[in-house]
């Protein structure tokens, strides 16, 4: 949804960043462009003018004269006011010492209420929370079965009645006291367009369950009518927070870069894409960051301690930085690389990653034919590539629905990347701590000589995540080749893992 903007602010600040001393006309110029760029967004027009005066009145004072390097000064200044706009803080969810903690879900037909009701309950009980969802959308037809069907792929029961919808909300609380359910998160219905029935029916709603928070879904490529939605909404509610759908479409992001200052509510949650798990608290420094193209190593690392099994990934570790890698350990990271999402997200997540690689038009489904050509190997093929002779390699290829000469350059590449994180193993920054591999070895064998144990990721984790299309000289890594990146993805180069701390 950024792209774009991030990549005029990335050129203006590039400029400002090179020089040792800036002048007014030169932060006038450069915030000329940034307003242009705003606008262009679909920003609202007087919060693109707020932001610019409050960019202007501190680059232009005492704080930035003071400064040792103006350049990177002022990319902390329109980091601190980008962030400010979009909220400033992450909304802290607070419960009821008396349970349960009701939530209301509000929002127009379309926005994507019901499916966010189920991401909402997904979330709050990942939290150790356990929710109950009520179907009060009485009106759209099949509302109460699809909020059932979601229900089910959660675990999270549903209640709903065929009577009136303030009587089943109020009646959901009580449900919720005897089946001991701490949560209750309330699916409204919703109208093409805001009018008074829908404003007086969930406001009685809202008067009979007396909310803890009330959320207003609105969908992020509505663009400024969604602020608008959220001003209407909130004269009637008063709206603890906003949930924004679809922050992973084309739109151009105008709509969460105005919602808090014209509304004056945050954005509490997000959600970027079809999956309920694509749900998460909303975190305006870290967007900031990536709309300056300064990565967001947090959310990377969250997304990392999701799938990355720690002991698993300490040893693997060990192995890469030994030489000991093997096609067995680039299969399992592989696979849960692929539970973080698209490549081209986790990419954008990363700080210092070359434009031309942000951009590329990556295949995930490449990930799935590299895989394929592993899993037609033989167990000792993979410990051991070089037992991958001419034969082996037709033999690997018809099992795989490839050809020799791709699964050579897939061996003779794997070799390559192996070397390297050999070297890199010696390098201080990058090396594992004499405890960590003394630990990694020291655990309990599995089947095949593997390393087992359970527990998630630490953020002190040094678990190398192996992204395909990475190429390591933008890191400074040393010996790197631009040939050995994997095959069928763009050739922008390739590299080793990148370290999750």
């Amino acid at each position: 949804m950024f792209e774009t903007l991030s990549d005029r602010f990335e050129s203006v600040i590039g400029r400002l960043r090179s020089k040792g001393k800036l002048t007014e006309a030169d932060v006038d110029d450069a915030l000329r462009e940034i307003r242009v760029a705003l606008l262009e967004a679909d920003v609202n027009v007087t919060v693109v003018k707020n932001f610019i005066g409050r960019v202007r009145e501190r680059a232009l004072g005492e704080e930035l004269s003071k400064a040792l390097n103006p350049g990177q000064q002022i990319v902390k200044i329109v980091n601190d006011e980008l962030t400010a706009t979009l909220g400033g803080e992450t909304i802290r969810i607070t419960y009821n010492s008396k349970p349960p903690t009701v939530v209301l879900m509000a929002g127009l037909q379309g926005s994507g209420k019901t499916t966010n009701s189920a991401k909402l309950a997904r979330w709050f009980k990942s939290q150790g929370r356990h929710p109950l969802l009520v179907g009060a959308d009485l009106q759209r037809p099949a509302a109460v079965e699809q909020l059932r069907t979601l229900g089910r792929q959660i675990e999270v029961p549903v209640f709903s009645a065929d009577t009136d919808p303030v009587q089943v909300a109020a009646a959901g609380i009580a449900e919720a006291r005897k089946t001991g359910r701490d949560v209750v998160i309330v699916d409204t219905a919703g109208r093409l367009a805001i009018d008074a029935e829908l404003m007086d029916e969930v406001r009685r709603i809202s008067e009979a369950v007396n909310p803890n928070y009330t959320f207003l879904v609105i969908d992020a490529m509505t663009g400024q009518d969604a602020v608008t939605t959220a001003e209407s909404f909130h004269a009637a509610l008063e709206l603890d927070g906003v949930i924004l759908t679809k922050l992973d479409g084309d739109a151009r992001g105008g709509a969460a870069l105005s919602v808090k200052e014209v509304v004056g509510r945050p954005i509490a949650f997000t959600s970027t894409g079809e999956k309920l798990r694509d749900f998460d608290l909303f975190h305006p420094d870290r967007l900031a960051g990536r709309i300056l193209g300064m990565g967001d190593m947090l959310t990377l690392i969250e997304k990392a301690e999701e799938v990355f099994e720690k002991d698993e990934a300490e040893a693997a570790a060990a192995r890469m930085f030994e030489g000991q890698f093997t096609f067995e350990d680039f299969l399992d990271q592989m696979q849960q690389l692929k539970k973080m999402g698209p490549l081209s997200g986790v990419l954008g997540m990363m700080p210092g990653i070359p434009k031309e690689v942000k951009n590329a038009q990556i295949d995930d489904r490449e990930i799935d034919r590299v895989e394929a050509i592993i899993r037609s190997m033989t167990p000792a093929e993979r410990i051991d590539p070089d037992l991958i002779d001419q034969s082996r390699r037709v033999r690997i290829a018809r099992g795989s629905g490839s050809d020799p000469a791709r699964v050579g350059e897939l061996v003779k590449q794997f070799k390559e990347m192996s070397k390297m994180m050999k070297r890199m193993g010696g390098m201080g920054s990058k090396r594992i701590s004499k405890s960590r591999r003394k630990a990694a070895k020291g655990k309990s064998k599995g089947p095949g000589g593997r390393t087992t144990g359970g527990g998630r990721t630490a953020p002190n984790t040094k678990a190398p995540l192996r992204l395909p299309n990475l190429d390591p000289t933008s890191f400074g890594m040393p010996g790197s080749r631009p040939d050995s990146g994997l095959p069928g993805l763009p050739d922008l180069g390739s590299g080793g893992g990148f370290p999750v701390r």
